[in-house]
């Protein structure tokens, strides 16, 4: 059982996690785009400049718990890297247990409200000729903690049958 939760778990992250890599080619084009319009031919343009900083919102907090799954986020290792499999099997744990999931489910708490009022006025840009979806933006704010939340519960369950199949093998 859960092991059917874990690889759905890992499942929606990993696709995620592809759709969102493309972005990054989009977000390069769009950039050589914006410079060659610009100083190329003189023209400028806010709304293709927000767009870039949309898709980079997206590949960063869409992608955020894709790379939390591919343990390539940030972690200071200068103990961890030496420690067995199961001594970092509890460190996740304990990590998941009493920092990940409190964070993110108070920020996704505390981030409802503020993406509410965002969508009850359906906020824009405050610049001129900028993108009329600032709400659309504000809500990957709960989506990022929602994405992290399924997958840290994924890597807690993991690191718990990591420490419970190395108890089973010392009684046998």
């Amino acid at each position: 059982m859960f092991n059917k939760l874990i690889c759905l778990a890992e499942a929606i992250s990993q696709y995620t996690g592809k759709c969102v890599a493309w972005l990054t080619l989009m977000m390069m084009l769009l950039t050589c785009l914006i410079v060659l319009l610009r100083y190329g031919f003189g023209i400028g343009s806010i709304a293709l400049q927000e767009s870039v900083l949309y898709f980079h919102a997206l590949v960063f907090m869409l992608g955020a718990a894709y790379t939390f799954k591919e343990d390539e986020h940030v972690r200071v290792d200068v103990f961890y890297r030496d420690f067995s499999e199961t001594k970092k099997a509890w460190v996740n744990l304990i990590g998941g247990l009493f920092f990940l999931l409190p964070f993110t489910l108070y920020t996704a708490y505390l981030s409802l409200d503020y993406v509410g009022a965002s969508w009850r006025v359906f906020e824009t840009s405050q610049e001129p000729g900028g993108l009329p979806f600032v709400y659309l933006l504000k809500t990957l704010i709960p989506l990022m903690m929602v994405s992290l939340i399924i997958q840290g519960m994924a890597d807690i369950l993991k690191n718990l049958g990591v420490i419970t199949a190395a108890r089973s093998a010392q009684r046998t």
